[in-house]
């Protein structure tokens, strides 16, 4: 599986658990991780995804729980 880490912006931890569960819960995603301390996002893709198509997604499911969030892939 591939597995890639990204930097976030997000405001707030609780925020991040949010963006957490987002991800989570996008398909082509394994898992997701989001450290709110250093500000970065660990994705584990599906085997044979296209992580930037997937990633397009998980941006816009945590948008749709953080407005203002970012990430940066």
């Amino acid at each position: 599986m591939m597995k890639k880490t990204y930097k976030i912006e997000v405001d707030c931890a609780n925020c991040a658990n949010l963006m957490e569960d987002a991800a989570r819960k996008t398909a082509g995603v394994a898992s997701a991780t989001v450290n709110f301390m250093t500000q970065k996002m660990i994705v584990e893709f599906e085997e044979g995804q296209d992580s930037k198509a997937v990633m397009q997604n998980v941006l816009k499911a945590c948008r749709k729980v953080e407005p203002d969030c970012e990430i940066y892939f």
